[in-house]
């Protein structure tokens, strides 16, 4: 619930953001500068708070040592404000050599204008660490609702600054004012987060100590699990590096496509896997007891994933205009930039359930203390992403004679392949760790049957209904999607379409 209303609110951001800024060079510009500062909460904030300080905080509750659990808490976090401060304060000073990096493709006014934004946003990324930290202990605690809904404020602070700035304010200011508005966000985001944790620590004093036994191993596990868990962004840059070759409007598409395509892995994948870490991380026993845990959860974990991922990735391929244009279709971005979108949204679909299932299969290497196998294959996507992105984006089209800007869904795809390669390296060591975890090919065969099955339901509607707005579209189309799917599943008998019907009935 609180993943779905951070991201029902981003999605109302990034519609307000399109109607004002279109598909617009500035557009991309302000999607890359924001971008940039974001990669140090989604690494600092997200990958070793999920997983590295989660894993070692859940356990000391799990033993009933609260006194050692507060402690790695306040020390943790005077860590990461010191870090936090030296970095941010690093990344305003080198902004112009980090814009030749990321986006090495960008010159002149787009080249400085970037610059200048990277510099508004770096100290609101720097906040945003120390509210994963929030989330982090909130986790622990299994109060899940408040630290997902947090990211309510900032978007909420964004919409209004576009809606009350936008109408009078020239494209490149106001791209300033939502820079300014996003790090005004950011303060709010920790601050809601803040009184609720400190309840949950009522001795907490801040430290800066990396002396004792159980703060070492978050601060060692930091570097392997930021560098995989923050895969998917770090994908993602590669992603924006090379499509900076094909110029801003395929950066501006690239982002408006990756809104959309993380939402079923945020709402599914994230929700189940944030759930199931500290589950995870406190099974305590022999060593045989944990493998049985583990198996136990993971194949529940993944079957729910892939019933919600399954058909999201259906829609990306087969209705991608129609989401697209449902969103983001006003003002100045028009029909033909949905369609630009939906290509990156139909590359997107190849691995998104690979990407799902294998942030699960992660969060079992995590709840282990293990980080250096999900490492060692993160590193293998990432060099993936960046070859066969280069080779689909940049060269492909070429060869094939195509218009270089369809190039966007060469990286998407590629990223894709990418993240089926992790997800069966990640899948036989889990295997061969804790045992089987099964999930069934007749499973995801169904599933997949199914939403094929509805898609092309919902794509001939689409066609008998061409030329009304895409939002009228999806109010149309969606429901006879969901129709078929859900009726199919619960006539073959899948339990999860089952509880889900249960739990809408309470």
């Amino acid at each position: 619930m609180g993943i779905l209303a951070s991201r029902v609110t981003g999605l109302a951001r990034e519609t307000v953001i399109a109607h004002f800024l279109g598909n617009a060079p500035v557009a991309g510009i302000f999607r890359a500068a924001i971008r940039i500062p974001n990669l140090l909460s989604n690494l600092f904030g997200e990958g070793v708070l999920s997983a590295a300080f989660i894993t070692v905080y859940s356990k000391l509750r799990a033993r009933e040592e609260d006194q050692a659990a507060e402690h790695v808490a306040a020390a943790i976090f005077g860590v990461l404000a010191f870090t936090c401060s030296v970095v941010v304060l690093a990344g305003i000073l080198l902004a112009p050599w980090l814009i030749d990096f990321i986006v090495p493709g960008f010159r002149g006014k787009d080249r400085e204008l970037t610059v200048h934004l990277v510099r508004i946003l770096f100290p609101g990324a720097g906040v945003l660490v120390m509210s994963a930290w929030c989330l982090g202990i909130l986790n622990s605690h299994r109060k899940f609702l408040l630290s997902y809904t947090a990211p309510v404020a900032m978007n909420v602070t964004m919409i209004a600054a576009a809606v009350l700035l936008g109408p009078r304010t020239p494209q490149q200011g106001l791209v300033n004012d939502l820079a300014w508005a996003s790090v005004l966000g950011s303060i709010l985001q920790f601050g809601v987060q803040l009184p609720r944790v400190l309840a949950l620590l009522p001795g907490f004093r801040p430290v800066l100590e990396i002396t004792s036994e159980h703060v070492r191993i978050v601060i060692r596990n930091f570097g392997p699990v930021s560098l995989s868990r923050g895969v998917v962004q770090i994908s993602a840059y590669i992603d924006q590096i090379i499509a900076s070759f094909l110029g801003p409007v395929a950066v501006s598409t690239l982002g408006y496509g990756q809104v959309i395509s993380i939402l079923p892995i945020s709402l599914f994948s994230m929700s189940v896997s944030a759930a199931e870490l500290p589950e995870l991380s406190s099974a305590i026993g022999t060593q045989a007891e944990i493998a049985a845990v583990l198996q136990q959860r993971l194949t529940k974990g993944l079957r729910r994933i892939a019933f919600f991922v399954i058909p999201s990735a259906v829609a990306f391929l087969v209705l991608g205009d129609i989401l697209a244009g449902a969103l983001y279709q006003t003002g100045r971005f028009h029909h033909a930039d949905a369609v630009y979108v939906w290509s990156a949204l139909a590359g997107s679909a190849i691995g998104l359930l690979a990407t799902s299932l294998g942030r699960l299969y992660s969060s079992a290497f995590y709840a282990l203390l293990d980080t250096r196998t999900p490492l060692r294959f993160a590193v293998i996507r990432v060099l993936l992403t960046a070859s066969l992105g280069y080779l689909f984006a940049l060269k492909v089209p070429q060869w094939i004679g195509i218009d270089s800007k369809w190039g966007v869904a060469g990286l998407t795809g590629s990223a894709g392949i990418a993240g089926w390669v992790e997800f069966a390296l990640l899948r036989r060591a889990l295997n061969q760790r804790i045992g089987n975890v099964p999930l069934s090919r007749e499973f995801i065969v169904k599933l997949w049957s199914i939403a094929f099955l509805g898609a092309g339901l919902a794509y001939l509607i689409k066609l008998l209904l061409s030329g009304v707005h895409p939002l009228f579209l999806l109010l149309t189309v969606i429901p006879v999607y969901g129709v078929v799917y859900f009726g199919g599943s619960l006539l073959l008998g899948i339990e999860e379409s089952k509880n889900v019907l249960r739990r809408f009935r309470r």
